[in-house]
């Protein structure tokens, strides 16, 4: 259920783990990328940093606590600076946040592939303290939850904008329309449960991609 999490608070601990480390290395890989392409809108405003005071959302943070899923503070750039380095500049930086959930969940997943912990271990019972097994399952599911929602192709998540670099025309000007109600869809898919059955199938193969 929802709020299951403040029940245990050795899952409560573990999502804290992840929503710092995770959120943080996301802006900052965003952060990063649009600095390589030559803006430094992101240094200029303190998101070059893994500091995650720089970077958490108070309402995402919550969000992720409570459900698995949220949001951190996005990373202001320039897309005027970056489409004169590079047509794909803007895409780049996009990409690099859920990349890098990526990146992190496949770290997670070695020491299941590895048998150096038992994914079984990371069920046991309501306790204190999150034990390797519980941490490394919550990083892993977690990172890779992020990566499916911020690739919706909903504005204001990444996807919006990795989307309109790779969709026709006519497919950018439906994006173009409804990216004003964006925030509004996200909630509404959010907290309807529809969020499951977008992400729920591509989780589930790269789950058994990643843990064997």
């Amino acid at each position: 259920m929802l709020f299951d999490v403040f029940k245990d608070p050795s899952l409560l601990l573990a999502r804290v783990v992840v929503l710092v480390v995770a959120f943080s290395v996301h802006e900052f890989a965003h952060a990063w990328t649009a600095n390589y392409f030559g803006d430094d809108t992101p240094r200029m405003n303190g998101r070059l940093t893994l500091n995650p005071l720089a970077h958490l959302d108070p309402i995402g943070s919550l969000l992720l606590l409570v459900a698995g899923f949220g949001w951190a503070k996005p990373v202001p750039v320039s897309p005027y600076v970056l489409q004169r380095r590079a047509p794909s500049a803007l895409m780049w930086v996009s990409l690099a946040g859920p990349l890098s959930n990526f990146l992190m969940a496949v770290f997670a997943a070695i020491p299941f592939r590895l048998g150096l912990v038992s994914l079984y271990s990371s069920n046991s019972q309501p306790h204190l303290i999150p034990g390797a097994s519980e941490i490394l399952w919550e990083f892993l599911l977690i990172n890779l939850i992020l990566m499916l929602f911020n690739l919706i192709p909903i504005s204001p998540l990444d996807g919006d904008k990795i989307a309109d670099y790779f969709f026709p025309p006519a497919w950018g000007r439906v994006l173009d329309n409804i990216r004003p109600y964006g925030p509004v869809i996200l909630i509404l898919v959010a907290f309807t449960g529809l969020i499951n059955f977008i992400i729920g199938p591509a989780l589930n193969v790269l789950l058994r991609l990643l843990l064997g």
